[in-house]
């Protein structure tokens, strides 16, 4: 069975399997062990504005393992409106565990916490040549036609 579930700090072990994973795959395999630590820091403090959402596997005994999908929440204010906003920064499910309806899944229990919490809406970015990611967000959300632009200063 599958769930969805806020992180706690049990599930460190797990989240950092896949965030690793993440980050090899998006290219930022050397981040710093203190960075990984901080953003863990931020995902368990109830004051801060990250968050993050994972998939559990309840079949798996080991909360190591039970990880099989991220989902990191950055929520915000709106200059349109008094309503928050969530960014999806990160979204990442175990590549053992695609194709099975978990993202679909993860998708659906944030569109909840958005309602739940009146969050005006989530929205998130993806690599143009991300095709299987697009494949469900299609299914799932409204494409906007906009270009993103960046300025790194370091």
């Amino acid at each position: 069975m599958i769930k969805i579930q806020h992180a706690e700090p049990r599930h460190r072990t797990g989240w950092e399997r896949l965030w690793r994973q993440n980050i090899i795959q998006f290219g930022a395999p050397d981040m710093p062990n203190d960075v990984i630590d901080g953003l863990w820091q931020r995902i368990l403090d109830p004051g801060h504005p990250m968050q993050a959402w994972l998939a559990l596997d309840h079949d798996q005994d080991d909360d190591d393992q039970s990880v099989i999908g991220l989902a990191h929440l950055i929520i915000h204010p709106h200059t349109f409106t008094l309503r928050d906003v969530a960014y999806l920064e990160d979204f990442w499910v175990s590549p053992d565990h695609r194709s099975r309806g978990i993202g679909g899944l993860m998708m659906d229990a944030l569109q909840e916490q958005a309602r739940q919490n009146n969050w005006l809406r989530l929205y998130w970015l993806t690599a143009s040549d991300n095709h299987g990611a697009q494949r469900l967000y299609d299914r799932l959300a409204k494409r906007v036609d906009s270009v993103l632009y960046k300025i790194d200063t370091i």
